[in-house]
Parts: structure tokens; sequence; C-alpha cells
């Protein structure tokens, strides 16, 4: 697929925004870090539902919606993937919310960074996509980055592992189903709202809700959480149709490392050389997985198989 030097040009500007949108986010969900993370998550998912409804009114794709709710509804393998994929990605951002408000970003940003290697984890598993020697080497690093993690701390990194876990299977999902970025996210958010409203329902007439007239800088934020939550997606949306995969998968970088800069140096979040060594495992294996498929890689892995393959039948090498 060819690419025009103008669109790859819009392309790379609106990846980018995304990418960086998604790596400053923690900046903004500090703005309510004495709201608990299941009402800012339900603001987040009825508000962006509510954004999403006036973007399909506004770009007529709002028959788009219903033709495809249609045919949700008509298959029980879509309706399960989808409905799989809204509980996954409220999993996600539930999960991203409690843990930059309770000082964990720094593991945020390790949970992004090893998702694209469980993405192909699932992919060989699930769709039986082959594994190269690269990527399996790239795998044993990250590994071996996470166990580092494990053993001196004395405890499992949770909150990066279920970030990855549940990114990679809802992106399995959407790979399924096949819906639109833009009426993708507007039925995930559909499917959802009905438990997000009840339970905002449920802390308001408590006592306990944050969305109140009183407290406009607040009940601003968490009403913004949709925006926020819908315009990177467009301009992700936007970037992928017009740049290759190779360029994605490099942009990809930049939202993680933006939270791990943010974590050390804007909320001194502690950052010792445990930290240092798995992350520096764990960007080797990153390295090495974008490289996987290049020309110079896959002629390298050739050559060592070939080696291999000799040693094995002569008992020698060439």
């Amino acid at each position: 697929m060819k690419f025009e030097p103008g669109e790859q040009l819009f392309g790379i500007l609106s990846g980018a925004g995304a990418f960086i949108l998604w790596g400053v986010f923690p900046i903004y969900w500090k703005l309510v870090v004495q709201v608990p993370a299941l009402q800012i998550i339900s603001h987040r998912v009825a508000w962006c539902f509510v954004f999403m409804a006036l973007v399909l009114l506004v770009t007529k794709k709002l028959g788009v919606f219903i033709n495809e709710l249609r045919e949700i509804f008509s298959s029980i393998k879509k309706f399960t993937s989808i409905f799989l994929a809204s509980v996954l990605i409220s999993v996600n951002w539930l999960t991203y919310i409690w843990a930059v408000n309770n000082d964990h970003i720094i593991e945020t940003s390790l949970g992004y960074y090893i998702n694209p290697l469980v993405s192909v984890l699932l992919g060989v598993i699930v769709l039986k996509e082959k594994l190269s020697l690269w990527q399996t080497v790239s795998f044993i690093l990250a590994v071996i980055g996470v166990l580092n993690m494990t053993l001196h701390f004395g405890s499992v990194p949770w909150i990066a592992l279920v970030l990855a876990m549940s990114f990679g299977f809802y992106g399995l999902c959407k790979k399924i189903i096949h819906l639109g970025a833009v009426t993708g996210i507007a039925v995930e958010t559909l499917f959802i709202s009905p438990f997000a409203l009840l339970y905002l329902y449920y802390a308001h007439s408590s006592g306990v809700g944050a969305f109140a007239l009183n407290n406009p800088g607040v009940s601003l934020v968490l009403a913004g959480a949709g925006v926020v939550t819908a315009i990177p997606l467009i301009l992700f949306a936007g970037g992928t149709k017009r740049l290759p995969l190779s360029i994605i998968g490099f942009l990809q970088y930049a939202s993680p490392t933006i939270a791990l800069i943010l974590g050390i140096f804007l909320f001194h979040e502690p950052f010792n050389r445990v930290h240092l060594v798995s992350f520096i495992l764990i960007w080797v294996a990153l390295t090495i997985f974008s490289l996987a498929r290049t020309r110079l890689f896959i002629q390298m892995e050739n050559m060592l198989l070939k080696r291999v393959s000799y040693k094995g039948s002569t008992g020698k090498y060439n």
C-alpha cells in the first residue's frame, strides 16, 4: 500500500498527537485525585458515549452506527466479542485511573511497554500466528525484566500485567469484530453506559457523588473525561489510515515514555536500580521486537537458522 508524502505527514501528526495525549493523561486524572476511581471511570464512559453520539451526528455516520448495531445484535459471535471488548477496555481504564491516582504511574508505563509483546503472544496462541526467532528473543527478555521486579520486590507487578493483558485481549476482540474506530468506541461505551449510569445514580443517591453544581471544577473535569477519551482515539484512527504499521509501532512507545518521565520527575515516584534494570531489559526487547521484520534482522535470522540446521545434520558448522 502506497502512502502519499502529504498523507504521511498528516498521519504522523495525528498518530503522534494521540500518543502524546495518552502519555500526559496522568496529569488530567490527578485533577480529580480525590474522586474514587470507579466514579471517574463511570463518568468517563457515560460522557464519552455522549460525545461520540455528537461526533456521529456531525460526521453523518449515525446510519453506519445503527447498521453496525443491527449486525452485532444479529450475531452471537459479534455480540459476545463487542461485549467482551467493552468490559476489557473498562477494566483497562479503571486500573489505569486507580494506578495513576495511587502513585503507580511508572508501573502503568511498564504495562504499556509490554502490551505490544502481549498482543503478539495472543496472536500466536489464539490466531495461530508464527513467531520469528527475534520475536521469541524479545519475549524472553521482557519476561526476565518482569521477573526481575517480581523477585526483588516480592510481588508481581499486577498493575502492569492487568493493563497489558486487558488491552491485549481488547485488541484481539476488536480484530475479530472489525468495527470502525469512531463507531467502535461509540458501541463499546453504549454497552457499558447503563452500568456506569446505575453506579452514578447509586453514588449520588448515597450522597457520595462528586458531580455537583457547588463543585464546578471537579464536575467540569469529570464531564471532560469523555472528550479527552475520544479525541486521541479519533486522532489514532486518522493516523493508522495514513501510515504503515512500522511507523505506528514506533510512535506508540511515546505514550509510556512520557508517562515514565512524568512519574519520575513530576510526581517523584520511586525509581531505583531494580526498576532501571527491568526497564532496560524491556527497552532492549522492544527494540529487537520493532526491528524483527526488517531486512537485516530477517537475513541474520535465516543465517542463524541455517547454521543451527547444518550443525544438527552434520555435527559441525559450515
